[in-house]
């Protein structure tokens, strides 16, 4: 075989890896309605794991009240709370809300989960975490939401007198 068969059959053999990656590639890429509707089942999974969390985060501190939300900023839940003190003969109102939420399907197929809270009168406490569909693992996003609600339930309680 001369170098010029040779050549020849390393360019083949170039173009077929190629052509293969590609292949895969495209059967890796997620259509528009996969897309969708992968989205829609990692909410509704993350939403009971969020009412569970918030639910549970509520009976910890009697006086939240969980309310789910569906919005245009997303699915989830929320729970709030409002107390009074009195400071100088003056009555004050305090203000605790945390609210997750998983945002809506956008063009970029992207599961993003939110969370915004405020401790009395505060809003001190902005999370955000996300990743592409087709790499998203829930196990990971289950674990953030834990760990936020536990963030937020040791703000409130060092909040509180």
């Amino acid at each position: 075989m001369d170098f010029r068969e040779r050549l020849q059959r390393a360019t083949l053999r170039g173009q077929q890896a190629r052509d293969a990656e590609a292949q895969a590639q495209a059967a890796k890429a997620l259509s528009e309605e996969e897309c969708r509707r992968l989205h829609a089942s990692y909410r509704n999974i993350l939403n009971d794991h969020i009412e569970s969390c918030l639910k549970q985060l509520a009976e910890n501190f009697p006086g939240f009240n969980y309310e789910p939300v569906i919005s245009d900023k997303g699915w989830g839940g929320a729970i709030r709370r409002d107390d009074f003190g009195m400071s100088h003969g003056r009555r004050e109102n305090y203000f605790s809300r945390l609210e997750i939420l998983v945002s809506p399907h956008n063009q970029y197929h992207v599961l993003d989960v939110v969370a915004k809270g405020a401790v009395r009168n505060k809003e001190n406490f902005s999370r955000n975490h996300y990743h592409l569909l087709k790499d998203a693992d829930l196990d990971a996003f289950k674990n953030m939401i834990e760990q936020w609600t536990l963030d937020y339930a040791e703000q409130y309680a060092a909040s509180t007198t």
